[in-house]
């Protein structure tokens, strides 16, 4: 498929308009050349027949020769040649009777002053030149055409061998770059051999290799970083959990602080998930396996542990789903995503209801909470964006509602839009007309 995007293709065009213009300025000077050496032909015939005439006939108003020659003193001349006529010999179209007919051809005629006498002198085009009349006149008439002719089929040839030509050579020119592509394409394993090429693409070939260089020692030092961090991170929240379990078993079974060490139980668990979530984000998706997930038990199981948000609000969750739904991904990248989304929900909505509806393309989240602000719209997914006072006019009494609600760091939305690119889903958001939000997960 022809695309004029290609660097080939440009080359090509290039060279094929080059060679056009190439050709049109030659054409043009061989129509002014013929022009100019075909004036002073005629002319020249011409001021040769009016010597003849005026030796043959004398003095007379109008001199009439054969093929097409006519010569008018100035006085007898026609009225349109009178005003027009100079030095220089010109042309004109005319229609002319004859035995096939009226047909058009050229006039040539020029003014010529001789013996305080002035003469107009004029040459029909297309008339039979013979040979002992005016050889010269009459041989390059004959050329005329065959110079025509022969310079038609040199454009064609030129613009032909041009084309041929760009063919080739933008092969041979773009050839590196299909090297670099291919090198860059293949891991780098040929990238090397291009750095030290003295031309354009070895300076792109380093910058290349230096860039890439640099990207792998980044990720290196991210998946150390995330490696480390998990390690190091484990080992306290396996204490806490345990610290915890033991403190709830020394309670009383009516204890009230009963709560709150399940609560650190149930936070320390949750970070430990997400720790985990997080360290395959840092693993490359091709690396990751995909099992079979079911869909409705991660949404079940947020739910449930989520619940402790609607604990003192007026607010009921509901799932629908009419089967039970799969799909291949990470159960922890799952779990995160969603239960993102539904601490949102809860956590923002004071009365109503949430739903969380699953399908075979998507599951939707849907509040009928305080909704998000059109002041925070552009920066929905941006990290550590929050709303605070500061960004309100003051006008909005939602915009001053969700202010005083905000909470958390501002890094959930974020994380699942994360998690959406790296298992090639799609996250979107819609205001309900009614209030609140919902957030569907296209999943693939």
């Amino acid at each position: 498929m022809f695309t004029i995007d290609s660097i080939a293709n440009k080359f090509r065009i290039s060279y094929f308009v080059f060679a056009l213009l190439l050709c049109t300025a030659f054409v043009s000077i061989f129509m002014y050349a013929e022009m100019r050496i075909e004036q002073d032909l005629v002319k020249g015939r011409l001021l040769q027949q009016l010597q003849i005439s005026q030796e043959k006939y004398g003095e007379q108003a109008v001199y009439t020769a054969n093929p097409g020659i006519k010569i008018y003193r100035y006085d007898s001349a026609p009225e349109n040649l009178k005003t027009i006529a100079n030095g220089t010999v010109q042309e004109m179209r005319v229609t002319v009777n004859n035995k096939a007919g009226k047909t058009e051809t050229n006039l040539h005629f020029f003014a010529y002053p001789q013996n305080e006498q002035n003469y107009i002198l004029t040459y029909l085009e297309g008339s039979e030149m013979a040979m002992e009349n005016y050889p010269v006149l009459a041989i390059f008439e004959n050329l005329e055409d065959i110079f025509a002719d022969a310079l038609k089929i040199a454009v064609l040839l030129s613009l032909l061998i041009a084309a041929l030509f760009s063919y080739l050579s933008s092969k041979q020119i773009i050839k590196p770059l299909l090297d670099l592509k291919k090198a860059v394409e293949t891991d780098n394993q040929n990238l090397t051999e291009l750095t030290h090429l003295p031309s354009e693409v070895g300076v792109l070939a380093q910058a290349i290799d230096e860039k890439n260089n640099n990207l792998e020692q980044y990720l290196k030092r991210e998946q150390l970083f995330t490696g480390d961090v998990s390690h190091e991170l484990r080992t306290p929240l396996t204490i806490i959990m345990g610290a915890s379990e033991v403190l709830a078993s020394q309670l009383a079974h009516d204890s009230y602080l009963s709560e709150f060490t399940n609560r650190i139980n149930t936070t320390a668990k949750e970070t430990t998930e997400i720790i985990s979530a997080l360290l395959l984000l840092s693993r490359a998706p091709e690396k990751l396996d995909a099992p079979q997930t079911s869909i409705n038990s991660i949404a079940i199981n947020e739910a449930q542990r989520l619940n402790y948000l609607l604990k003192y609000k007026s607010v009921t969750c509901t799932i629908i789903a009419e089967q039970v739904y799969f799909t291949n991904v990470r159960p922890e990248l799952l779990k995160m995503a969603l239960g993102n989304l539904i601490k949102n929900a809860f956590q923002y909505t004071d009365d109503g209801e949430v739903i969380i509806t699953i399908d075979s393309d998507k599951i939707v989240v849907t509040d009928t909470g305080l909704g998000i602000p059109e002041s925070m719209m552009p920066l929905l997914y941006e990290r550590f964006e929050r709303l605070e006072h500061s960004n309100t006019d003051g006008n909005s009494s939602t915009d001053k509602a969700f202010s005083n609600k905000v909470e958390g760091s501002g890094l959930g939305l974020s994380i699942v839009q994360r998690i959406m690119t790296h298992m090639d889903w799609e996250l979107t958001h819609q205001a309900n007309k009614t209030g609140g939000s919902s957030f569907s997960i296209y999943y693939r």
